[in-house]
């Protein structure tokens, strides 16, 4: 498949927001996945993958947020029998 037309501006790319919304859920599912993670350092390691930089503060807001199960992922996976 190939590229025959021009991208509109900021097609594709996800504001920084949604990028750091994204990242979290990403780090609650692995932690889904493998409890025992650091979920600290795994977040650090995504967002820095990512190129975010953010500030000490809004990592321990979202850090606590991923520990409390706050939002969608924190839900069981369809297949799980609860």
């Amino acid at each position: 498949m190939t590229q025959d037309e021009p991208i509109m501006d900021g097609g594709g790319a996800a504001d920084h927001d949604a990028r750091v919304a994204g990242i979290v859920e990403q780090v609650k599912a692995d932690l889904r996945l493998r409890p025992a993670e650091d979920s600290e350092r795994t977040l650090r390691d995504r967002l820095g993958d990512a190129g975010i930089v953010l500030s000490d503060d809004e990592l321990t807001r979202l850090n606590q947020e991923i520990q409390g199960g706050d939002g969608p992922a924190a839900a069981p996976p369809a297949w799980d029998a609860r």
